[in-house]
């Protein structure tokens, strides 16, 4: 695993960095994510699906609409709405469809600034990856995306507790995903965020072998984003990586 930042770490500009790994069963890393921006534009997780290199390629053309179009789509200086985010994802559902003819998908994950003067920030969603925000002013770990799953339809109806959901048969399910050949729906929305606030952007693999409180101790333990990325993908590995890993940290400045 090598963390790494992308963007400055300026008292007025969001420091963001981001670290993944294959994990400890699996021989291909299909995550893949991206800072944009500087200052920071937006970040994103993918993590792809479909089968030997099918699931990579899906991931890299999601994120590499984002890291071309973002910039454009979401330029610093003017004020965007999660609407216009929730287009980007779409123009990234378009490639993952011309990138693997339907055979391959990937979940998407995206958090955008779409307002630097006023600090503005929306989220968006596809599939089981999480946004999670760490608030400044209180010692909660709130999730910000509800998971496009199987199991948590199942949640939603009352049929199963989120902890039956963690160990069931079918928690990997999804029930969305870009390059699907159906119509794809996307949830964005904007999402209040203060001074010293920390954003969480994550795979299923890290959030598969964690808990939500363990994954905001890990976060409590490190004074810096990188330190605190290292700790992260150590204890899913630990508690036996069985899938890629991948996280991405925002700090609001």
């Amino acid at each position: 695993m090598e963390p790494s930042a992308e963007t400055p770490a300026a008292a007025s500009r969001p420091k963001a960095a981001g670290a993944t790994h294959v994990g400890a069963v699996r021989e291909l890393n299909e995550d893949a994510w991206t800072l944009v921006g500087d200052p920071l534009v937006l970040a994103a997780v993918a993590d792809g699906m479909g089968g030997h290199e099918a699931g990579e390629v899906a991931s890299a053309a999601a994120i590499e609409v984002l890291r071309r179009r973002g910039p454009e789509v979401l330029a610093p200086g003017v004020a965007h709405t999660p609407e216009e985010l929730g287009h980007l994802v779409h123009e990234a559902d378009a490639a993952v469809v011309a990138a693997g003819g339907g055979r391959s998908g990937t979940t998407l994950t995206v958090l955008a600034c779409i307002d630097t003067a006023a600090n503005r920030w929306a989220v968006a969603n596809v599939g089981d990856s999480r946004i999670y925000l760490r608030p400044a002013g209180a010692p909660v770990l709130q999730q910000l995306t509800v998971d496009h799953s199987a199991v948590q339809m199942l949640v939603d109806a009352g049929e199963l507790t989120p902890a039956e959901a963690r160990v069931h048969p079918r928690r990997n399910v999804i029930t969305r995903a870009l390059g699907s050949p159906e119509p794809l729906t996307v949830d964005v929305a904007e999402i209040p965020v203060a001074s010293g606030d920390r954003l969480l952007l994550c795979s299923d693999g890290l959030t598969g072998e964690l808990l939500d409180e363990e994954i905001r101790a890990l976060i409590d333990d490190a004074d810096e984003l990188e330190d605190a990325l290292v700790k992260l993908v150590e204890a899913a590995l630990w508690r036996g990586g069985r899938d890629n890993v991948t996280a991405v940290l925002v700090r609001i400045p």
